[in-house]
């Protein structure tokens, strides 16, 4: 009996020494874990203290006027103008680049916007696309830049200088924002010519697009020896091969961000005479109201009377590039096709007489195509279409009705004696 309660008495002892190992061991567990985390935590805030490209990507999210200025590039010309006016509405103090600021003809029309009572500001800068450095004091202090410049004629560079103007130009503006350190948001005006290729008749183009698909449908054309040959293809791949350009800039510096907006056949009311560049859309516009069918000039064909018209308004165009600048929606690499609103803005050219003819009752005459038997004498290719909802939906972009802004073009035609 008496051995029986000395066994008993020794399990029960082992029981409780085994307990009180397994506790401590425990609890030593959780001490080195504790000292772990808190290695883990250090590591961490360490790693978050040191600055990186990342760091600076996830914290850009658009501008607002608080920010700072805004500076516009090309400004004094028919999408930039409109882009410093609708900066304006908004509160921002603008920054106008222009070659020349003497030139009245060119500037005036921005000058007296200071005058009409909006919210923000302009302040003319002398810059030079094609000097290096000419941007550097316009973009100083700025958070947004809009670069709607482009030192091309209408027709009057070899495709070459095209193309190899596109690049070093944009280069130029890419390294001032560098150096100005302050820009969070980059808004480059590319084209619709960055996006279209050849599809058959009716395909719908979108931001996904890009010119050098179906390289098979250009047959044989979409190289880069045609590039000295041929001006569409070297304007296209510039506008293209610049958008990559500039997304790849700024993913590498890291502190801001480039988007593109890419219009399609832009339309609308003129603010200054010299908007009327020969061989624009604007100015086919005005040919047509003189009576003179599209594609004529002086009794010369500079080109086909038929196409398929894509219309979009010159003031949405130019909201879309603001926006670009504020939208959180908008991040590096982003595009927006500034094209028509709906099927109402797409136009054959004997559709756009008979609207034209519509608006401007008073007209005697109003040119468009010919015609045989009330019909268009020849078809026209069905293309491009195109739709802005991708703006509309990710920058909140509103856009005027066709019908005015067609009857506001002409209106402005006529108030500038240019009909």
């Amino acid at each position: 009996m008496f051995e029986n309660n000395i066994i008993w008495i020794l399990l029960v002892g082992l029981v409780g020494i085994w307990i009180s190992l397994d506790f401590i061991q425990a609890m030593f567990s959780s001490i080195k874990e504790g000292k772990e985390e808190k290695q883990e935590e250090g590591q961490e805030e360490e790693l978050e203290d040191r600055p990186s490209s990342n760091d600076n990507r996830d914290k850009l999210t658009g501008i607002s006027k608080s920010d700072g200025p805004v500076a516009v590039t090309g400004a004094s010309g028919y999408i930039g103008s409109r882009v410093v006016e609708d900066l304006m509405h908004q509160g921002y103090q603008v920054h106008a680049c222009v070659r020349d600021v003497s030139n009245e003809k060119k500037v005036d029309h921005l000058l007296n916007l200071n005058q009409q009572g909006l919210e923000g500001s302009v302040e003319l800068f002398e810059s030079d696309l094609l000097e290096k450095g000419s941007y550097d004091k316009a973009f100083e202090g700025c958070s947004g830049i809009i670069h709607c410049g482009a030192a091309l004629g209408f027709n009057r560079e070899t495709p070459q200088e095209v193309y190899d103007g596109c690049f070093t130009q944009n280069e130029h503006v890419i390294e001032s924002v560098k150096r100005a350190g302050t820009v969070k948001r980059f808004v480059f005006t590319s084209s619709f010519a960055a996006v279209g290729h050849p599809r058959p008749e009716g395909y719908v183009f979108t931001e996904k697009d890009w010119c050098g698909d179906n390289v098979e449908g250009y047959g044989g054309a979409w190289t880069e020896e045609n590039i000295s040959k041929n001006r569409d293809i070297a304007y296209a791949m510039a506008k293209a091969n610049t958008e990559k350009m500039i997304y790849k800039a700024a993913e590498e510096d890291g502190n801001f961000e480039a988007i593109s907006i890419n219009p399609l056949h832009v339309i609308g009311p003129l603010m200054s005479d010299n908007h009327n560049q020969f061989f624009s859309w604007q100015f086919f516009i005005g040919q047509l109201l003189k009576g003179l069918d599209f594609g004529y000039w002086k009794e010369r064909q500079l080109r086909g009377s038929t196409m398929l018209w894509n219309m979009v308004d010159v003031r949405d165009v130019a909201r879309a590039h603001r926006l670009g600048t504020e939208s959180p929606n908008a991040k590096n690499g982003s595009r927006y096709i500034l094209s028509a609103t709906d099927r109402s803005g797409e136009m054959f050219t004997w559709e756009l007489q008979a609207k034209l003819k519509e608006l401007f009752p008073e007209i005697e005459h109003i040119g468009g195509e010919e015609m045989e038997d009330g019909k268009p004498k020849e078809k026209t290719y069905d293309s491009p279409r195109s739709y802005c909802s991708l703006a509309i939906e990710e920058l909140g972009l509103s856009t005027y009705s066709i019908e005015d802004t067609l009857k506001e073009t002409g209106d402005s035609y006529k108030a500038l004696n240019l009909l």
